[in-house]
């Protein structure tokens, strides 16, 4: 199937550039699951941005500045940061109902604060900012003739010279090819331009709050195609998780600290974090995550409490209705009792390098949001910086690919999938024993606090690990299994590896064995 661009992903990154894009041309969507499973629907806290007379441009890139320990490049955030407003202004015209603002005081919209924001600058729609961008963004998307949306499509590999049925060694990316899981087969989507907005690699870890597609396909695809890949040590965990045997994976906003919510112990309700940071709760999440960790393990304890019940009812309440009916649902009242929380990983700050225009190592391909290492994050990212990420970038590559359209050449003849030599899995088994043993090991060598002896034990399971995917994949038929587990190992090596080359502890890469950070900053860029 042919388009003029192909788009992987259809989260805010994605949908925000087909928009863009379908004012002149055909764009193609792919959606791994529902065109609304992404990241971006689980989002709770909301968007920064400047938007108060109080406010400035550079009070924004400090913070993210400070938060990203030093790595982040100051151009990237300061691009990114004053054209924050115009995404705002964007979604706002597409109808995202952002919590209206006290217009006796001026205020248009409502702005609350996060950990590591020196000002109210987080506009949000209540406690579920994502769902209400994702569904703008999607009826907007496929209200537009020129949009097809297109889901249960799983991408395996990009296109490239070597497919071309006349083969040629560019590196050159015409597309890729994906699994359709309703016609049981494998599909060449072709264009002249392709744009990753795959998410991130989350469930490379035992405990995450990200979906559960967020098997890093886009990272290592790019990966595998030739492109650089960058700052994968970096990975996020966010402070607080709801600690509940029911409910796996659900997120408790740090806007819930923001508007005054203590992090306590269980065992005599007593307040930690004023020993770690003088920020106390607003402590960035690396710092904050930590502290928890380290009284996890000092303690012997299964979670801390978040306790905001000193706070108003109705105000609880009003600012975070969804996770007080899901909570209440469990039989936690926020407003009379502390929740139950522990870190869990969150967001992948490392990815596939690419410049400002959203352009890759490789001609014909750019890249937006999480899949990405833009520079704008650093060593950790700060909150509600992750979907202005996606908007901005989206909107940049869009605009690059509408500016160099007609000099992108047609897509040559495109070999089809050769299915010719594999045979049907015989052991299913062995896909699902080797994902779980990643995402163990992953959690326990490659998690909050590391040191060299569990990343060598990481790398040395991961790369067996490895060898029997490898060998796995060239003998059967491709399942979305196999291919994300396929995904999975490749950037769970990529993670350790970086991890291993940083001798230092920066943001969110904390290691014991070498606890200090070295004076200079340095990206860990990783070359196929």
């Amino acid at each position: 199937m042919e388009s003029d661009i192909l788009i992987i992903g259809s989260g805010a990154a994605g949908l925000t550039a087909a928009l863009a894009l379908a004012e002149k041309y055909q764009v193609t969507v792919l959606a791994k699951g529902a065109i609304s499973d992404s990241a971006t629907g689980w989002a709770q806290g909301g968007i920064a941005a400047v938007l108060d007379a109080g406010d400035t441009f550079d009070s924004h890139i400090r913070d993210t500045m400070i938060a990203g320990a030093g790595l982040n490049d100051r151009e990237t955030v300061e691009f990114v940061v004053e054209n924050a407003p115009a995404a705002i202004e964007r979604l706002a015209g597409l109808g995202v109902p952002f919590n209206d603002g006290n217009l006796s005081l001026g205020e248009r919209w409502h702005l609350t604060r996060e950990g590591g924001h020196s000002h109210r600058r987080i506009v949000h729609v209540d406690d579920a900012t994502g769902w209400a961008v994702q569904q703008a963004l999607q009826r907007a998307a496929a209200a537009h003739p020129n949009i097809r949306l297109m889901p249960d499509m799983v991408a395996i590999d990009l296109i490239t010279g070597r497919h071309q049925q006349a083969f040629s060694g560019s590196g050159h990316v015409w597309g890729a090819y994906a699994f359709d899981r309703s016609a049981q087969k494998v599909e060449a989507f072709c264009a002249r331009a392709t744009i990753l907005a795959t998410g991130g690699a989350g469930r490379t870890y035992l405990f995450s709050t990200a979906p559960s597609g967020a098997t890093g396909d886009g990272i290592a695809m790019a990966w595998r195609a030739g492109c650089r890949v960058a700052n994968m040590e970096f990975m996020q965990f966010h402070p607080t998780c709801l600690y509940n045997r029911e409910t796996k994976n659900f997120l408790i906003t740090e806007a819930v600290r923001g508007e005054g919510g203590l992090l306590k112990l269980p065992t005599n309700g007593e307040r930690f974090m004023p020993r770690f940071d003088e920020r106390a709760e607003l402590a960035p999440r690396d710092i904050v995550a930590r502290a928890i960790d380290h009284e996890l393990k000092r303690l012997g304890l299964d979670f801390v409490h978040l306790d905001i019940s000193h706070r108003d009812a109705d105000f609880v309440r009003g600012h975070f209705p969804n996770i007080y009916d899901k909570l209440l649902g469990l039989g936690i009242d926020m407003t009379r009792q502390p929740i139950p929380v522990v870190p869990a990983q969150h967001y992948t700050c490392g990815g596939v390098v690419v410049d400002r225009c959203g352009r890759t190592d490789l001609p014909g391909l750019y890249a937006a949001g999480e899949v990405t290492m833009s520079g704008l994050h650093g060593a950790n990212r700060l909150a509600s910086n992750s979907l202005l990420e996606c908007f901005v970038y989206g909107d940049a590559a869009a605009q690059d690919i509408l500016r160099v359209f007609d000099d992108l050449p047609q897509p040559p003849a495109i070999r089809a999938w050769d299915e010719s030599r594999v045979s049907e899995a015989d052991e299913e088994v062995i896909v699902q024993h080797n994902w779980r043993e990643i995402r163990r090991f992953m959690w326990d060598y490659v998690g909050i606090v590391r040191t060299t002896k569990r990343l060598e034990r990481a790398m040395h399971r991961v790369n067996l690990l490895a060898g029997e995917v490898d060998d796995y994949y060239g003998n059967f038929r491709v399942t979305p299994d196999l291919i994300e587990l396929r995904n999975l190992v490749e950037v769970a090596r990529l993670i350790v590896r970086s991890a291993l080359n940083r001798k230092e502890s920066r943001g969110l890469h904390y290691t014991l064995d070498y606890p200090r950070m070295l004076p200079t900053a340095q990206d860990t860029v990783l070359v196929p």
